[in-house]
This record gives C-alpha cells, sequence and structure tokens, in this order.
C-alpha cells in the first residue's frame, strides 16, 4: 500500500514497517491493505479516516490519525447478476464509471449526484447521498443492499437485508434491534417527517427484529465499519426524458410553484438561482449554453424533468407543466428541451454549479455549512424568504441552487472567512438557521451527513435521548473510538479551531 504523510512520501508494501506519523494517508492497493491499516491503527492506537471522493460538504473525511484513501485502487466491479439487477462494486469506483459500463445492458444506478464525474460509491454510501432524481429513486440507503468490509478491530463484516444468523452480525444485529424497539417511540416523535434527512445513525431504518442493519451502515459517515464492498440495486434506464427550464422572477415563486409541480411526477425539479446565473454568463466555457435556454433576466428557474417509456408521454408531460406555469401566473415562461443534447447542456450547467457559484471574485465566497437543509414542501417558500431575513440581518446574502422538488436545497451565504466579524457571523447563521429548519420540521443535513460541521447540532434537533442512543450505537461497533472519531457522537464545535 501507498502511505503519504504530509511531511514525507513513503511506498511499501507493509505499512507496518514504517513509524506512520499522524495525519498520514494510507492508499490500499487491496481489501487485505485495509484489515492490515486497521490492524496497525489499533496497535497503535491511532484513529482511521475512510475517504472516498466527491461526496462530503461537512468534514467527514478530515482525521488526526490514519486517512485510508480508496479512490486509486479499490476500483473493481463484480460480475451483473441480470436477474436480480444488482451488482458489487469496491468503494473507490467513480459513479459514472460503473453507469458507463451499466449503459450497455440497460441499466444505470439511479444516485445521480452532481459530482458523478468523481464521486466514489464508498463515499456516497458512507454519507447516504442523494440526487437531482431523488423524488423517484431515493437515496442511498433505498439503493444498497449490503455493504461488507470490516469493523474498527480487524474483524471481517457482512451486513445485509435479511437478519444475520451468525458471528459478530448477530450479536450486533441482536443489540441494534434492542436499541430500536427501545427507542421506538422517541424516533416517532424526533426524527424529521422528510424523505431527505441523512442526521444522525439510521436507527428508525432498521427492524424491530434486525433486519435491514444495512440501512444502519449507510449513512454512517465510516464512524462504525470500513466499507470494501458493496451490493448495488440498479433500474433500467428510462426511454425518453424532456426538460422544461421554468423561469421566474424572484425565488420565492420559484419557491411557491415547487409543491403544485411535484403534482404532475416529474423525474427531478432543480433550483438554480439568479446569482448562480449571472456568475455562470460571466464564464466563456458556459455563456453559450446560458444563453441557449435563459431568456431575458429571471431570478430564479426550476428544471423540471419528466422521463417515460415514450416521447408522447414525456411531451405532453411538459404541455402539462406549461399550462400550470399559466395557472401560477407564469405564461410563455416554460423553455421546453426534447433533445438530447438540448437537456446534457442544461443538465451540465446545473452539475457545475458548485464550481460556478466558487467562481465569485475577491474574498467574499459563498460558504458550503448550511448546504443541505430540508423542509416539507409545503414550508418551502416560508423557508426560503425567513431564511433570506437571516441573512439580511447579518449583512449577506446566499446562492441557492439544488433539489427543489424534495425541499432540499444547497444555500451558500457569502463571507468573508478571514474576518472575525464574519466568522462569527458563520456560527450565527447557522445557529438561527437550524433553529428554523428545526420549527418546520425539517432537517440540518438533506444529503451530505454531519462530519465536523453539524455533528454537534444533533441534539437540539433529535434530543439527548437519541443522541446518547447513537452514543450506544457507536459503542457496540467501535468500542475504542478509533473510526473517524469526532462524527456523529462526541462532536467538537464546528467552529473549533
Amino acid at each position: 500500500m501507498l502511505v503519504d504523510s504530509f511531511s514525507r512520501g513513503l511506498y511499501s508494501t507493509d505499512a507496518s514497517i514504517y513509524q506512520i506519523e499522524p495525519a498520514a494517508v494510507v492508499v490500499p492497493k487491496t481489501t487485505a491493505d485495509v484489515f492490515r491499516t486497521l490492524e496497525i491503527a489499533n496497535e497503535s492506537g491511532m484513529s482511521v479516516t475512510p475517504r472516498g471522493a466527491g461526496t462530503s460538504q461537512s468534514g467527514q473525511a478530515i482525521g488526526a490519525g490514519l486517512v485510508v484513501d480508496t479512490s486509486k485502487y479499490l476500483t473493481g466491479i463484480g460480475e451483473l447478476d441480470r436477474d436480480a439487477q444488482t451488482i458489487l462494486v469496491q468503494p473507490g469506483v467513480v459513479l459514472d464509471r460503473l453507469n458507463r459500463e451499466l449503459e450497455p445492458h440497460g441499466l444505470f444506478f439511479p444516485v445521480d449526484v452532481a459530482t458523478s464525474s468523481r464521486a466514489t460509491l464508498g463515499g456516497m454510501a458512507a454519507n447516504n447521498s442523494a440526487g437531482s432524481r431523488s423524488i423517484r429513486y431515493g437515496m442511498m440507503v433505498d439503493n444498497v443492499r449490503q455493504v461488507s468490509g470490516s469493523l474498527a478491530d480487524g474483524t471481517p463484516v457482512s451486513f445485509g437485508m435479511e437478519v444475520p444468523t451468525g458471528g459478530v452480525e448477530s450479536d450486533l444485529a441482536s443489540t441494534l434491534a434492542q436499541l430500536r424497539r427501545r427507542e421506538d417511540a422517541e424516533l416517532e416523535r424526533r426524527i424529521p417527517k422528510v424523505m431527505r434527512r441523512v442526521a444522525g445513525y439510521n436507527l428508525d431504518r432498521i427492524s424491530p427484529d434486525g433486519a435491514e442493519m444495512v440501512r444502519l451502515l449507510v449513512g454512517s459517515e465510516g464512524t462504525l465499519m470500513f466499507f470494501t464492498e458493496l451490493e448495488l440495486q440498479l433500474v433500467p434506464l428510462p426511454s425518453k426524458k424532456a426538460l422544461g427550464v421554468c423561469a421566474f422572477p424572484d425565488l420565492k415563486s420559484a419557491l411557491g410553484a415547487v409543491p403544485s409541480i411535484v403534482e404532475l411526477e416529474p423525474s427531478a425539479v432543480e433550483l438554480v438561482d439568479g446569482t448562480l446565473l449571472d456568475l455562470a454568463r460571466e464564464i466563456p466555457s458556459m455563456r453559450a449554453a446560458v444563453r441557449e435556454f435563459v431568456h431575458g433576466n429571471p431570478r430564479a428557474l426550476l428544471l423540471v424533468e419528466f422521463s417515460g417509456p415514450s416521447g408522447d408521454r414525456v411531451s405532453t408531460d411538459l404541455q402539462r407543466l406549461d399550462e400550470l406555469m399559466g395557472d401560477l401566473g407564469h405564461p410563455q415562461a416554460l423553455t421546453r428541451a426534447e433533445a438530447e443534447d438540448f437537456q446534457q447542456r442544461i443538465w451540465a450547467v446545473r452539475k457545475t454549479a458548485m464550481s460556478v457559484v466558487m467562481s465569485m471574485k475577491g474574498d467574499r465566497k459563498p460558504v458550503s455549512f448550511i448546504e443541505d437543509c430540508t423542509v416539507p414542501l409545503e414550508h418551502l417558500a416560508e423557508y426560503g424568504a425567513r431564511l433570506e431575513e437571516v441573512f439580511r440581518r447579518h449583512g449577506t446574502s446566499g446562492i441557492w441552487y439544488a433539489h427543489a422538488s424534495v425541499g432540499c436545497l444547497h444555500v451558500r451565504p457569502i463571507l468573508n472567512l478571514k474576518q472575525d466579524q464574519d466568522l462569527r457571523a458563520m456560527r450565527t447563521i447557522a445557529e438561527e438557521a437550524h433553529e428554523l429548519i428545526r420549527s418546520f420540521g425539517g432537517s440540518h443535513s438533506g444529503e451530505h451527513g454531519d462530519g465536523l460541521v453539524r455533528s454537534e447540532f444533533l441534539e437540539p434537533m433529535l434530543g439527548s435521548r437519541l443522541v446518547a442512543a447513537f452514543g450506544e450505537i457507536k459503542a457496540a461497533f467501535d468500542p475504542s473510538g478509533t473510526l473517524n472519531p469526532g462524527k456523529i457522537v462526541d462532536p467538537p464545535r464546528m467552529d473549533d479551531r
């Protein structure tokens, strides 16, 4: 395996011949290297942080001990099970690569994150990622059938949808099932009633008898076990797609239209705000694409996709969308994209949104720390308006984009983190935004997890009893606290330097 310390670069097939310094990156070539790394960490009392790529916004892959990067060598793809429509992959497989290999078979893995060109499946499973089409296909927790790998002490384990029948898996499932039954009422009372919620451990998603343990491990952010193999559920590629670009004069009217648009059963509804469009127009490689589908000077767009078995069906869906826009007071505000290449150019702008927002000139930048809060759709417009009031009180504004269909919006306040006053504002904005989210019955994390940024806010949202239960889960899987400490359980403050 490759051991790349931040103070020196070393190469060996056996990392144990070196004294590995804190803050070292380990790049395992094989699954056996992962198990050996965990043994070394236990012998030396170091922590281990699993690392994928392209999936985290919350500091999940930052650790003081060994950071184990799976993206270079653990990239194997197993044989496709055509009957079950499943496939085995190693954690370092990049999503786009997998879907290219599946395309000739008429299948794809539907958790379509915007960073699909570099996002690894292991990282996506750890963070319980989602994507533009989660309204139709769900999240990682809905599409991973089994995880295999190692506990913190090097014990090999595998968890799937069935109740484990022997070994350490059975013992852990029994412990967790008892905890699930004990906390049933508290889970029902405290867990937000939104589909896009990945805060804490998914205790409510396992069965009271200990089945579906895989749903607990997905979203555990590398704190419970190290994934070395995933079994993924695949779905057929849709035959036809069509895209409608809906233009609005302001953010509030765009967000207010989302519940009505969702009733048309689209496969995606994505928000792009006016500031992002302004920035995109300044980038030479994107200017032509933006002019092609943005007419006039709208301050918000909704990209509404329909997919189905026939072109006639999706064309009819677009017509219904056009009529709805008229009913909502926005006639002639729809741009239709039925040609596949036109749709791809539009989606390319949306997929590069993160790069676009960071192209803002100067020291003030859109900062990711309330990145993917989620609220019920009926509160989406009010949430947007009230959060903008929060920004104004602190002398700033925000950039908005992403998954309007499920009430999960990427919003980044514009701050200069070189200035103490803006550092203080970041803390206050986070607290006020999370309080606002709780008042609407939402989740402070809709797809990017807790990590270093949001773990401290689990208790205000879920209560001390469930947070204590999360500590019991951590202790059952990782009593030594080796795996990714400080995430979900016993976290630091988000602004603790």
